[in-house]
Parts: C-alpha cells; sequence; structure tokens
C-alpha cells in the first residue's frame, strides 16, 4: 500500500484515478482549488465515489498554498492539475496558463524535495508535439507545441527534466492523448456533441471533422497512470487508445447511440488545434505492461449512458 497525492483531484481524469487507488488499496489525499474554468459543483460532484471510498480530501492552490503539510509522508505524488484548454490559451488569460501550469508544477517540485523526494508522475499531453510530420508521435520526436496551452505542458516536463538531473528526483511524464470518458470537461468535445444530440441543439465542428485523434478512454488512462507510477523508466511515454479516428466517424457513433441525428454546424479550425494525432506506443507497451482495452464504441456508449443519467438527475454537489 502506498500513501498517494493526486492534484486536481476532483477534475475528470483525477477522480477516476483517486477511485482507482483506493480500489487497490493505496491511501490517497486528494486536492483541488475548484477553480472556476468550469462549475465547481461539477468538480465536487466528480468526488463523491472517491469520498464514500476513503479518500481524505483538502482544499489547496498549489500556486499559493503552503504544500508542505499535503506532502508529508507521501510515497507518490500523482500531479494531475493544471488549466486546460488548447483555444482559450491564446486569450489573455495566458498568465492564468502560466501560474497554474508551470509555476504551480515548479512549487510542487520544490515541496518534494523539501518532503524527502517522493516518486513524481506528471500528468503532460500531446499538445507538446505540435503537428507530427510523421505519424504516430514517438517519445523521441521534437517537441514543437502550436499552441500557449501546449507550451506550458512542454515547460512543465522540462522542468521534470531539471528535478530530475539536478536533484535525482524519480520522476516520470505521461502524453495525454485525448481522454474521453464520464465527467469529461463540458467543453470538450465529446461531451459537447453528445450534449447537443440529446438536447437537440446544433453541433458545433471547427475544422472539416476530418481531422483525426486517438482518442483514450478514462480508464485506460488511469491504468497506465498507475502502471508509470511503479514500472516507468523513461522520462516520458505516450497513452492512447491506439488507433485514431475523425470527428465526423465519432459523431456517426454517437448518433447511432443516441438514435438521433446530428445537427452540425462547421465553423473555421481553431489556432492551436493539430489537425492529426496518433501515439506510438511501443514504449508504453514494453515498459509499462500498457493495452488499451476500450475501443472507441464502447467508450461512448458509457459515456452516453452516464449523459442521459446526468440530464435526467442535476448534478448535486457534495459538501
Amino acid at each position: 500500500m502506498s500513501r498517494c497525492l493526486v492534484t486536481g483531484a476532483a477534475g475528470f481524469i483525477g477522480s477516476h484515478l483517486c477511485e482507482a487507488l483506493l480500489a487497490r488499496g493505496d491511501s490517497v489525499l486528494g486536492v483541488d482549488s475548484f477553480s472556476e474554468f468550469y462549475e465547481p459543483a461539477r468538480k465536487r460532484a466528480n468526488l463523491t465515489d472517491a469520498l464514500a471510498g476513503g479518500l481524505e480530501f483538502r482544499r489547496l492552490d498549489l500556486a499559493a498554498d503552503a504544500l508542505d503539510a499535503a506532502l508529508e509522508g507521501i510515497d507518490i505524488v500523482f500531479h494531475l492539475a493544471g488549466q486546460p484548454g488548447v483555444r482559450s490559451s491564446w486569450s489573455e488569460d495566458f498568465g492564468v496558463y502560466a501560474l497554474c501550469n508551470i509555476v504551480a508544477t515548479q512549487r510542487l517540485l520544490e515541496g518534494v524535495l523539501r518532503a524527502g523526494g517522493a516518486r513524481f508522475v506528471l500528468a503532460s499531453s500531446s499538445s507538446v508535439y505540435g503537428n507530427v510530420d510523421v505519424q504516430p508521435a514517438r517519445e523521441s520526436d521534437r517537441l514543437a507545441p502550436v499552441s500557449p496551452y501546449g507550451l506550458t505542458k512542454t515547460a512543465c516536463e522540462q522542468l521534470l527534466g531539471v528535478y530530475r538531473r539536478v536533484h535525482g528526483l524519480s520522476s516520470v511524464a505521461l502524453r495525454y492523448f485525448t481522454v474521453y470518458g464520464p465527467r469529461q470537461r463540458p467543453e470538450m468535445a465529446f461531451a459537447s456533441f453528445i450534449q447537443a444530440v440529446l438536447l437537440g441543439e446544433p453541433l458545433d465542428i471547427l475544422g472539416d471533422g476530418r481531422q483525426t485523434r486517438d482518442f483514450t478512454y478514462v480508464t485506460d488512462a488511469v491504468a497506465a497512470t498507475i502502471a508509470a507510477a511503479e514500472l516507468g523508466a523513461e522520462p516520458a511515454y505516450n497513452v492512447s487508445g491506439g488507433t485514431s479516428s475523425t470527428l465526423l466517424e465519432a459523431i456517426a457513433d454517437i448518433e447511432r447511440l443516441t438514435g438521433r441525428r446530428a445537427q452540425i454546424r462547421f465553423s473555421p479550425s481553431a489556432r492551436g488545434d493539430a489537425y492529426r494525432t496518433a501515439a506510438d506506443l511501443t514504449a508504453a507497451r514494453r515498459d509499462l505492461g500498457y493495452n488499451p482495452e476500450v475501443k472507441l464504441g464502447e467508450g461512448l456508449a458509457v459515456q452516453v449512458k452516464a449523459a442521459m443519467r446526468e440530464l435526467s438527475q442535476p448534478v448535486e454537489a457534495v459538501a
């Protein structure tokens, strides 16, 4: 049994990770600042099952609050907290991205050193690659982000490298490729697509809909994250679902699962959105024993059912 700290515990992937760690018998402290990026009530509701399963929780701002008490006795830090969103990172709010991603990560790394050097697992993103000429992307490829958000995630990986080289910190970064599933943030593609189809509202696609993504179901992402904490030997690993699909193909799946037609509206592509993403999983398969299990249609079926339940039973925040 390990004593784990999960930052961003009330978020999409973080809440699923807390539940998985608790289910296998780990002691888990979750922290979250409940930022206003999307409804804090939704994030509090994400914690319901984890709290019932024994999660210890503290509200904590990694960029401002004292961190030493939260890190005391911690064996593994799973750092999932951060400011998300490619498109909004182009705004005048970039300072928030720099603070919540780069500064918060550096403060947490310093706190880990003071506490004795726990194993450090960083949630990174496929956004660090940008538009890769040769697909699929390999961990050894040059990082060339095409959005300010991707730049901040690249900076976090570089910070991790500094602490690994200078202080010998045991660490690993995970480059998640478009994670989806129940509790997905409401502005993300599948969550917004499903909502629009269920409500009979227009569904907005930025671009021609033929852009491809290597979609990753959340339980696969969580399994890779836990395996990386225990087995990861490389500085970074790709984490994906193993196959790519277009947005239009995914929407066809949503139409089939809901029995409803999507009212699609096309708009110009957004700055910073890579047209294709695909991950080479050679390293993750070799070192982590990672083998994604959930195919896109299967995962979307679960997410659609969860969205239907949510529409019939509005979210109630936990205290």
